[in-house]
């Protein structure tokens, strides 16, 4: 075919100027004005920069286990030339007719940058050699589990993600690649988890294998061990009797759970009681009630006390999923930011994740006196102080009607001074196909012995 490639000033177009087909291998087509330069969405990454994110875990999600193994995510696909990518069927949609198709154009060397721009330490999650257990229950054909005999090559893989994100031998071949891709420096991982949702002995005696081989050659990287699929039950029970007889090996414990807006009101201090004498602590992973109103996001905020009031044991946590693509999702539970080909939605549920990162403090406060009785009443608190030491005062009122809180120092002193206050609201106002809206009001505390509390409402106090 006689074909030619023309600029209009604003783009590249490909024009068939003869009789016969024209096939196109690949098209990857993005603004010039992208994030840091680096080909992500602008508008996108700029809402996740105003939260000042910590972490990213990626890819997560079913898709780095593959209906079968064969389909499972492989990160080494996912590097090197766009153009040249092996592109690879997504869990989600799996359809034989209708398929939709990973690109990698969004890789691990994207990812990591990604995070590197956003100052967030990157999560990479990594196949351990099973295939989604969701989908295939028991099955233990080599289709949908690696033999412990040819385990070696995922080990090999992990193994050699950690060069490609953190060597410096330049002889080294990923060393190379991450060189060739254009960051010489290392991007210094700290973590990497070992499969995504499993559980149960075939999940376990996969993973000592990887936490042997790497913490033997890396010890200063941690892992990230799973518990399943679910809050409680069998295989959560089983993760952790495992990991507290192997604690060397499980730096992590990787929770994850999409409940309803009432269970994480009553579950807000779930993590009370969870044992304080273990190397492993609580990655939480994925976690959302499953919704998009002002109710669902006030239930995550009470909830979140629980989590930050129990930062010892809880070191990490993560609402999921992050983006969503009106039309173009099979999961329509709860997503933080929804958007379209050019424009974004922001639901209440990022609006609490928001308030919580921009307000987070060094060390946690404990709570004295009421704290059993504020709970019965529906009332959420828990405090910190940052480095400055400023006290920082994190307050859910799940009441329809205002709450006036006693605030005292340690000495049993009313607390008397002026301070910072947000709300965090819902309005009621549900457009067609949208989250309900919410919004934040700031303003000058004045604290004489107790505040106020609007009803339904997440406040953040800070005050020296």
């Amino acid at each position: 075919a006689d074909e030619e490639l023309e600029s209009d000033g604003s783009g590249i177009i490909v024009t068939n100027t003869g009789n016969s087909d024209l096939d196109v291998d690949m098209v990857s087509l993005m603004p010039e004005d992208t994030y840091k330069g680096h080909g992500l969405r602008k508008d996108l990454m700029e809402q996740l920069e105003a939260m000042h994110p910590k972490f990213l875990r990626f890819p997560g999600g079913c898709a780095v286990e593959g209906q079968t193994m064969d389909t499972a995510w492989n990160w080494k696909d996912t590097i090197g030339d766009v153009s040249e990518r092996k592109e690879m069927i997504n869990i989600w949609n799996p359809s034989a007719t209708e398929p939709y198709m990973m690109t990698y154009g969004l890789g691990f060397y994207e990812y990591f940058q990604m995070c590197e721009d956003l100052g967030m330490e990157p999560v990479p999650i990594l196949n351990c050699g099973i295939a989604c257990q969701v989908r295939s229950g028991s099955a233990t054909d080599e289709e949908h589990l690696v033999p412990m005999d040819k385990l070696q090559p995922y080990i090999d893989d992990a193994l050699d993600l950690i060069e490609f994100a953190n060597g410096t031998d330049e002889s080294n071949e990923w060393v190379q690649k991450r060189i060739q891709m254009g960051h010489k420096e290392p991007f210094n991982m700290k973590y990497i988890g070992i499969g995504n949702e499993q559980y149960g002995d075939i999940y376990f005696e996969r993973y000592e294998e990887f936490a042997k081989q790497i913490h033997e050659k890396y010890p200063d990287i941690n892992l990230v061990t799973t518990s399943g699929t679910a809050s409680s039950g069998s295989s959560n029970d089983l993760a952790w009797n495992w990991a507290n007889e192997h604690e060397e090996l499980a730096d992590r414990m990787d929770e994850h759970y999409y409940e309803t807006a009432d269970w994480f009101r009553q579950h807000a201090y779930r993590y009370d009681n969870y044992r304080r004498d273990t190397n492993t602590k609580v990655v939480l992973g994925e976690y959302a009630s499953k919704g998009n109103a002002w109710y669902n996001a006030l239930s995550e905020a009470a909830f979140m006390t629980g989590l930050e009031r129990n930062a010892d044991v809880v070191r990490m946590a993560s609402y999921a999923p992050m983006f969503a693509k009106y039309g173009n999702t099979q999961w329509s539970a709860a997503d933080m930011i929804w958007f379209n080909n050019s424009d974004y939605v922001l639901t209440p549920n990022y609006y609490v994740q928001k308030l919580f990162a921009n307000h987070r403090g060094t060390y946690t406060i404990p709570l004295q006196k009421q704290d059993v009785k504020l709970r019965k009443e529906g009332i959420y608190v828990s405090a910190a102080v940052d480095a400055q030491g400023e006290i920082i005062l994190k307050l859910v009122n799940t009441n329809h009607r205002e709450y006036a809180l006693m605030l005292e120092d340690a000495d049993g002193l009313a607390v008397r001074t002026t301070g910072q206050m947000w709300t965090l609201r819902g309005t009621g106002e549900m457009p067609e196909d949208r989250p309900e809206v919410s919004a934040v009001t700031e303003e000058t505390a004045e604290i004489d012995g107790c505040v106020f509390i609007p009803a339904q409402s997440l406040v953040v106090i800070r005050y020296q």
